[in-house]
């Protein structure tokens, strides 16, 4: 089974120094067909303007991961963290039991551009945890370039989740097939650029839901940066 989830059918929210995107129920949006997918619970898709931001607030039991798409994204946390994350960088916390943190433009001038992604962890009450890494842009072009695993394998960051996110560059002639186990789930969320997903054409904050599929297919891109999640369900 395939389903689109295209850009503009998404949860939209402007705070003046905010403009989010959300492609499953968020704060004041809410849409009972769209209230994540296996663990998958939140992508939005956030600008935030020059020196404004998230002051410090509370998480629990979600692992939070931070995508940055353009601009410097500085972080705090109540674990003694703190640092400005740009283009490449992908940030992981666990909540686990309880951490504070904060979200700021690091810039006085330019906004900033990223995804923040939450999955629901397979165990409550873990240790809370924070962990960084830099996946350049030539590691995932043409390739589908591990950035996320529940055992950290290939440099990826740990989460605590039976779950795979892959990060990918496309363009001209590139076309990559990912096999998926009996039972499991995908969800691909094209970035940037366009993409076809097992002969559905996508295009910038378009999404496909893949379910019941042995493998997601990518080819025809043009200029695309997508992400995959190989999911349980």
């Amino acid at each position: 089974m395939l389903q689109i989830r295209t850009s503009k059918a998404r949860g939209k929210a402007d705070h003046g120094w905010l403009r989010s995107q959300h492609s499953f129920s968020f704060a004041d949006y809410f849409d009972p067909e769209h209230m994540g997918f296996g663990p998958l619970r939140v992508i939005n898709e956030d600008q935030v303007q020059a020196g404004k931001g998230f002051g410090t607030h509370s998480h629990r039991d979600m692992e939070i991961i931070s995508y940055v798409l353009d601009g410097a994204l500085e972080h705090k946390d109540s674990m003694g963290n703190g640092s400005v994350l740009r283009y490449g960088d992908v940030q992981r916390m666990s909540a686990g039991t309880g951490v504070s943190h904060s979200e700021y433009n690091h810039s006085r001038t330019d906004p900033v551009h990223f995804l923040q992604i939450w999955i629901e962890p397979d165990a409550k009450g873990v240790a809370p945890g924070y962990e960084e890494k830099h996946f350049d842009a030539a590691s995932k072009r043409g390739a589908l370039r591990l950035i996320a695993s529940s055992d950290g394998r290939e440099g990826s960051v740990l989460i605590h989740q039976d779950a795979s996110i892959y990060a990918s560059i496309l363009g001209g002639a590139d076309q990559l097939s990912h096999a998926l186990a009996p039972g499991r789930l995908a969800y691909v969320h094209v970035i940037r650029g366009q993409v076809t997903v097992n002969g559905t054409a996508l295009s910038t904050g378009d999404a496909l839901r893949l379910n019941g599929e042995s493998a997601v297919t990518l080819a025809e891109a043009n200029d695309a940066e997508i992400l995959l999640f190989d999911l349980p369900v």
